[in-house]
């Protein structure tokens, strides 16, 4: 009974097998296809956009009340912010960077087509050599040759297509940045984003750490992570397909879901490398902003410390993983590889045919290549989600500096306020926004003076300047007018009222300490500007020389070698031929307006009032800061700030206010010899008392 029952499962196993064999070709074919869409959604699954957690949500509000980084990972709003930024690195299909992303597209599949050839070419020599076949052993070391023609010519042009593309993006969105970050005088008030971003807003520190190193890491990480990504799928894809022809596909889909267990063990042990990559570029931007405050060393020694101890954690995480990925990805796998090698040596499979000695090492030669390069391929897309996750970090830092600077433009900041100043009134002024109109002279009308950290000056400041009339501002040190004159430059916002004031081009300042740039005499005189656009100006040097003599520099030419000659010229010049300079690039320049911060404080008096009157004459309107009395007879309004948050505009009666000035030293004067005075008579109180007692 048991016998009969046996004999019955056998024939209809035979049966089974005999069903099998007849219809394995459209089998394979489904089971190969399946593998195909297996391998393409397994690969979208991996990189697709990680939801949001309510969790992940509340863990980033936390870290940024503390100020931690925010958490950076392979989710939606990585791919939003990639997106992003590549509609910048690839502007449109016919840019060069397209192009170049082509050529790259087109190379990865040759090499491909390569690999697949060697494969088999391997195989052959090694059965040759089984078989004892010379002259066939000859014809494909041959071809081996002749192969290598392709291969190293193909592994040549993608290195340097994938660092030309690397460079066509961080040359495309460092153009982009410097466009924002820097401006020009087209762009007025928005333009000045370098000293918003340092002055205004709290989110970046070290924008030029983010601008040179954190764009040369991401454009060089999206480059190298489309060939670590579209390589290795498509590797995995002809290579298995090739594979599933010579073992049978049944070996592949025992291959796959071995492979895929210790896939998910080892997605398990990965750390989060994005986070790790984020902080470290914070941490090492803090260092280097530390680094501007030398005088403070244990801040240096704290700052240098913590990124010392964050790198040795990366380290350390890194070590274990790499430990894990090598075990799994190159032995474990190796060894799943070599069992299904042998599968067609061991196990009759419908519809293949005995080999004899040769073509069985000729399939096992050629299969466990095809094995090694497939295991290497789905090694480089495990390695490549590690890649994308620091890509990730970069995409972080580099969104983040670009959407700053965006919000810049916009007049939208984030800065730590002083306290109270979002309450009551305060608040009320600080979530207003007043207008900035173009016009030929200048207004203010109720515009509050509010500092950068919310600390308000004036609640309201009301005045008017025409061309030609010179305004004087005076008061004590932090009573606004600096202020004053960054709003009129359109460095810091207007949170009220209107200001009416000639475009940015109009204007011109003179600091206490003028800059100097890098670069000859004549550069010095004609900044910003180049030789160039002197001499499309139609100016030459003559015309140079006569504004030095305007300011009594005319003996620097000669005295310094000529006006190509380049020096450091702030340890050159005196501090006086440093404001003179300065009032020769004025004179050269001659905007509608000049604004003077104590500009002729290191000058005689003689050559500050000549330099004032010159002004005059070609038309320049003065807004001074000076506390020397001496000036006043230049100008015509005076604004005087209080200090309180109070002022007074009115017209200047330069004698009367000298007259004044001299009456009020005379009694301060008196009054200091008061108390001498008291002393005095207490003494000859006491003679006098002393006379009358003898």
């Amino acid at each position: 009974m048991v016998t009969s029952k046996l004999r019955l499962l056998d024939q209809r196993a035979k049966q089974l097998a005999q069903v099998y064999a007849a219809h394995r070709p459209l089998v394979q074919r489904g089971l190969t296809v399946g593998f195909v869409l297996y391998v393409l959604t397994a690969a979208y699954r991996g990189l697709a956009a990680r939801p949001t957690t309510r969790r992940d949500k509340e863990k980033d509000s936390a870290d940024r009340k503390d100020g931690k980084p925010a958490r950076v990972a392979v989710d939606a709003i990585f791919y939003q912010r990639l997106g992003i930024i590549l509609r910048i690195v690839i502007p449109n299909i016919h840019s060069k960077e397209a192009l170049l992303l082509f050529m790259h597209s087109s190379l990865l599949i040759f090499r491909t087509a390569i690999s697949l050839y060697v494969a088999t070419l391997d195989g052959k020599i090694v059965a040759s050599l089984v078989r004892g076949q010379s002259l066939q052993f000859l014809l494909n070391i041959i071809r081996w040759l002749l192969v290598a023609i392709p291969a190293t010519w193909t592994n040549s042009w993608l290195s340097y297509i994938q660092n030309k593309l690397a460079l066509a993006y961080r040359t495309r969105l460092t153009k982009e940045v410097l466009k924002m970050y820097l401006g020009d005088q087209a762009d007025g008030p928005e333009g000045k984003v370098y000293y918003k971003l340092s002055n205004l807003d709290d989110r970046i520190k070290n924008a030029d750490q983010m601008i040179t190193h954190d764009i040369q890491r991401f454009s060089t990480h999206l480059a190298v992570i489309y060939a670590n990504l579209a390589k290795p799928i498509l590797d995995v894809i002809l290579y298995n397909y090739q594979l599933s022809r010579n073992v049978g596909a049944e070996g592949l889909v025992l291959l796959t879901v071995l492979v895929q267990t210790s896939a998910a063990l080892l997605r398990a042990l990965t750390p989060s490398f994005g986070t790790y990559t984020a902080q470290s570029a914070a941490l090492a931007g803090s260092l280097r902003h530390t680094h501007s405050r030398l005088s403070e060393k244990r801040l240096i020694e704290r700052e240098y410390a913590a990124l010392v101890q964050h790198e040795q954690g990366v380290m350390n995480k890194r070590w274990w993983y790499g430990c894990a990925e090598e075990g799994i990805v190159k032995w474990l796998w190796g060894s799943f590889g070599l069992v299904v090698c042998a599968i067609p040596v061991f196990f009759k499979l419908p519809g293949i045919s005995n080999f004899d000695l040769g073509s069985r090492t000729e399939g096992f030669v050629t299969n466990r290549r095809l094995l090694l390069s497939s295991s290497d391929a789905i090694g480089r897309v495990m390695y490549s989600y590690k890649d994308l996750a620091e890509l990730a970090g970069y995409t972080s830092r580099v969104s983040l500096l670009l959407d700053t600077m965006s919000d810049m433009r916009k007049g939208k900041f984030e800065k730590s306020l002083v306290s109270g100043a979002t309450e009551g009134e305060n608040g009320e002024i600080l979530r207003s926004r007043g207008q900035v109109l173009l016009s030929d002279d200048i207004r203010f009308e109720n515009v509050p003076v509010v500092t950068p950290n919310g600390d308000i000056l004036l609640r309201s400041l009301t005045f008017h300047v025409k061309p030609g009339e010179h305004l004087l501002i005076v008061g004590p040190n932090g009573s606004g007018k600096s202020s004053l004159f960054r709003i009129l430059g359109g460095l810091w916002p207007v949170y009220g009222g209107i200001v009416r004031k000639p475009p940015a081009s109009d204007f011109m300042l003179i600091p206490q300490r003028p800059y100097l740039s890098l670069g000859t005499l004549r550069d010095q005189v004609i900044y910003p500007h180049s030789q160039q656009d002197m001499e499309a100006r139609g100016v030459t040097d003559a015309d140079l020389l006569a504004v030095l003599e305007r300011v009594q520099m005319g003996s620097i030419v000669e005295r310094e070698g000529g006006w190509d000659v380049a020096h450091e010229w702030r340890d050159t010049l005196s501090g006086g031929d440093k404001q003179k300079i300065a009032w020769a690039r004025l004179f050269y320049h001659r905007p509608k307006y000049a604004i003077l911060d104590e500009a002729t404080s290191l000058v005689p008096p003689d050559m500050e009032g000549t330099m004032m009157e010159q002004a005059t004459a070609l038309g320049i309107t003065l807004l001074t800061v000076s506390h020397r009395p001496s000036l006043w007879k230049y100008h015509s309004t005076i604004l005087q700030l209080d200090g309180q948050g109070g002022y007074i505009f009115t017209q200047l009666d330069a004698e009367k206010r000298l007259a004044i000035q001299e009456e009020k030293q005379d009694l301060e004067a008196k009054l200091l010899e008061i108390p001498k005075m008291k002393s005095r008579l207490a003494e000859l109180r006491l003679i006098a008392d002393a006379n009358r007692s003898i």
